[in-house]
């Protein structure tokens, strides 16, 4: 006597080309967006000694 046949899952391995894609990408795509901050922190700070340099601004030290 034959028992009712049950459908198994077929399970495959993991898709080794398509992970290190996945992993290169989301990986330059944070690299890119931690550089563009950087590059903005960058910009700030030449700003503020360009400022600093030409008088325009000046910095107190605050006395307790």
């Amino acid at each position: 006597m034959a028992g009712p046949r049950i459908a198994h899952a077929t399970l495959k391995g993991p898709n080794v080309v398509k992970e290190i894609i996945i992993g290169t990408v989301l990986g330059l795509a944070a690299g890119t967006v931690w550089k563009m901050n950087q590059w903005n922190e960058k910009k700030k700070v030449r700003t503020f000694y360009d400022f600093l340099e030409k008088g325009e601004i000046g910095v107190v030290v605050e006395e307790e």
